[in-house]
């Protein structure tokens, strides 16, 4: 396969296009990539420490997706977690959209798009989003950590104006931030 021509043309392996973290046992399995990685598998263990059974499954190649390898990864889960740092209008989680063609069952894949606009994510924010997955209470899209009041606000505006316009920077001012301190 394409692994042992990438190991024969450079000496060496790949690092394969997933890594399965904790995921043996798991009930729920929490997808991603990136760099929020660390701070799952950090969330994970303190959820497996408390008797919880999550895994994670890093997706190390979105291009081209390993359906195989993931339709393999997640089929013993009863549920899947897939965290986007971003949201396709209209498409909603572009990375959910891969998982839930690859998985077998499409239904049990929620979706959290976490981190918009450089928000941290937190293991805090994390626990309580997966243990809502994991207690069946979770919807099957969740913004975590959205200001809903300040959405609120700008959509009353935007509907007492009846124009588009700069909502974004009327959004900041209403969460106390100025766009000179995003510089």
């Amino acid at each position: 396969g394409w692994a042992a021509e990438f190991r024969k043309a450079f000496g060496r392996d790949s690092g394969g296009l997933i890594h399965a973290y904790r995921t043996e046992d798991a009930d729920t399995i929490v997808v991603a990539l990136g760099s929020v990685l660390g701070t799952i598998k950090d969330t994970v263990d303190a959820l497996r420490d408390k008797g919880h059974r999550f895994g994670v499954l890093g997706i190390t190649c979105f291009r081209p997706w390993p359906t195989a390898a993931i339709r393999q990864a997640l089929g013993n889960a009863k549920r899947v977690i897939v965290l986007e740092k971003a949201f396709g209008v209209g498409l909603g989680g572009i990375v959910s959209a891969n998982v839930r063609t690859s998985s077998g069952s499409p239904d049990s894949v929620y979706t959290v798009i976490a981190g918009l606009g450089g928000r941290p994510i937190t293991r805090e924010s994390l626990a309580r989003i997966f243990m809502e997955v994991d207690a069946g209470t979770a919807p099957a899209l969740t913004f975590l950590d959205l200001n809903r009041a300040a959405v609120d606000r700008a959509l009353a505006r935007e509907r007492e104006s009846r124009r588009s316009g700069p909502i974004a920077e009327a959004l900041l001012r209403d969460v106390g931030l100025v766009t000179a301190q995003l510089r």
